[in-house]
């Protein structure tokens, strides 16, 4: 059988920009490309608040992904500060998929991201994401609309959630990919610590199970990430604004952060491979989503 030498010209390796507007499901597809959780997911906007790089290893290539923030009309500071790293985190790759929400567009953001693009001298790729809740009869006029809007590389319809043609939109962008050696060992899926990952681990399920009590104004510190045989030790602490905010989060008698704890812990638990023994703290930042030294400890 032949193989690819990656040192020869006949390897390639490139950086892909994952871009979108906020909640088209660009974590979940990055997870799926990977076949590994290293982005949260919600169902509200901007749950990405960091770029988040993933590593796909292929036999004769390595594509290297960067889950990036929602991009939108950004009103206030924290989420003008999270649209510049999604805006930055595109200008510097060999490729960028622009992925949409097939189901129900945000032609507002759309545009904006549109005209980020037209800026840019670099490969796109568009994935209609969300097919799986559309009729296929639907998806053929999405597709003309965006054929006139933009020369992309290749459209793509997908479904983040079900995998389907998710195998076809990578060996396109294996295809368009440059030439070159792989940048990171075949052992790597991401350069992220794993301290970082279980912090946002915790945050997103703050974001599953407080429903809509919770503002995007939360965030995560790992204050103590430790291993003694065989055990991870964590303590971390939720940031919230609000005296009110940090009731829900506890909730009657601690059952709120109990269960927050719970599946964080099984979460971090199966990306460590290991037992995590897993404390929660919760404090109160006044009014820290708007105050930037604030925002610059929380990694923002």
């Amino acid at each position: 059988m032949q193989t690819t030498n990656k040192n020869s010209g006949n390897f390639k390796s490139g950086f892909v920009s994952i871009a979108g507007a906020p909640n088209v499901g660009k974590s979940t597809l990055l997870n799926r490309i990977l076949g590994e959780k290293i982005s949260i997911t919600s169902k509200k906007a901007q749950t990405t608040r960091n770029r988040i790089l993933g590593v796909l290893h292929r036999p004769a290539a390595q594509l290297i992904f960067l889950d990036t923030p929602g991009i939108h009309r950004a009103k206030n500071t924290l989420n003008t500060r999270i649209v510049d790293i999604a805006i930055s985190a595109m200008s510097g790759t060999d490729m960028i998929l622009f992925m949409t929400d097939a189901s129900e567009p945000d032609k507002d953001s759309e545009s904006i991201i549109l005209k980020t693009l037209n800026k840019q001298n670099r490969v796109v790729v568009l994935a209609l994401n969300k097919t799986d809740m559309v009729s296929k009869s639907h998806i053929l006029p999405v597709i003309d609309r965006w054929t006139k809007a933009y020369p992309f590389e290749a459209i793509v319809p997908v479904s983040a959630k079900t995998g389907d043609q998710v195998e076809d939109l990578i060996n396109l962008m294996e295809k368009s990919l440059p030439e070159g050696p792989p940048y990171f060992p075949e052992d790597t899926f991401t350069d992220m610590p794993e301290r970082f990952i279980a912090g946002e681990m915790i945050r997103e399920k703050v974001f599953r199970l407080t429903g809509q009590e919770i503002p995007y104004s939360t965030a995560v510190t790992v204050e103590t990430f430790s291993e003694r045989k065989k055990l991870v030790s964590i303590q971390a602490t939720i940031h919230v604004e609000r005296d009110s905010q940090k009731g829900i989060v506890i909730g009657k008698k601690g059952t709120k952060l109990g269960q927050i704890g719970e599946e964080a812990r099984k979460d971090i638990e199966r990306m460590l491979g290991t037992k995590v023994f897993l404390r929660l703290f919760v404090r109160v930042q006044k009014n820290w989503s708007r105050d930037t030294r604030a925002m610059r400890k929380f990694g923002y």
